[in-house]
């Protein structure tokens, strides 16, 4: 199947975390989300959103030592890796990755340190800069995830 993408224009961090909380209220157990970036683009503050939608926390500090942080939302547990420090892909067991893909929702800063283990089912999302904001695409590897994210863009 071809990928599938929707894409959002974001000028402020303000807007970024808007779509992220969107994001999260259509999100369920076992959805993986892959955030792609490089420094400064918005990764961080689009998982802290995220996780504050859910959650009712204000404060979600980034996995950046820790490598992962556990939220308990209504529905599910939310794992938020940042796998920046990784030295190898095969860590990942070592902080429960397994688990937190089946029994959770999860939302991986820096999966490209995760070398061939990211699971299939992942959705990735690009942030790129772009003029004076970011570009944050969704990519989807299947119809039916398209489908139950593809109402955002209505309400972008």
């Amino acid at each position: 199947m071809n990928e599938l993408k929707l894409i959002f224009y974001c000028n402020s961090e303000e807007k970024t975390s808007e779509l992220a909380k969107r994001v999260a209220i259509l999100s369920r157990k076992g959805d993986v989300f892959a955030l792609y970036g490089t420094l400064g683009m918005g990764k961080s503050v689009f998982a802290r959103a995220f996780v504050q939608e859910l959650c009712g926390q204000t404060d979600v500090p980034s996995p950046t030592f820790t490598l992962v942080q556990m939220y308990d939302a209504p529905d599910f547990e939310i794992y938020h890796f940042d796998l920046y420090r990784l030295k190898s892909p095969e860590e990942i067991f070592e902080l429960g990755m397994e688990e937190a893909v089946y029994e959770g929702v999860c939302l991986i800063e820096w999966p490209e340190k995760m070398g061939g283990y990211l699971p299939k089912k992942t959705i990735k999302i690009n942030i790129t800069a772009q003029s004076n904001g970011r570009q944050i695409e969704f990519i989807f590897n299947n119809q039916e995830t398209y489908n139950r994210f593809s109402g955002i863009k209505e309400n972008q």
